[in-house]
C-alpha cells in the first residue's frame, strides 16, 4: 500500500490544528485537580432497568405466522457463511 502524503496546504493547515491542541493541552496542566477524585465519565452511569416479571407473550404460532420461511417451530434463513 503506498503511503500517504499531504500536500502543502494540508500540512500547513493540520500543522496549525495540532498547534492549538498542544497549546490547550498545556493550558489544561495548569489546572489544579487535586481535591478531585479520578473517574471514567463525567456523571456516574447508572442503568436503568426493570425488574424481570414473568407476562403474557406472543405464541410461537403467531410469531411464525408471517415468516417466509419455518421449520420445526423455528425461522427458516438464507445461509449467509460459506
Amino acid at each position: 500500500m503506498p503511503a500517504c502524503r499531504l500536500r502543502p496546504e494540508e500540512e500547513k493547515r493540520i500543522g496549525a490544528q495540532l498547534g492549538q491542541v498542544l497549546d490547550y493541552i498545556e493550558k489544561l496542566k495548569e489546572v489544579d485537580v487535586s481535591g478531585v477524585e479520578p473517574t471514567a465519565h463525567a456523571f456516574p452511569l447508572i442503568n436503568v432497568t426493570r425488574t424481570d416479571e414473568v407476562r403474557p407473550s406472543i405464541s410461537n404460532e403467531d410469531a411464525l405466522r408471517n415468516a417466509p420461511a419455518h421449520a420445526n417451530g423455528l425461522f427458516m434463513v438464507p445461509k449467509i457463511v460459506e
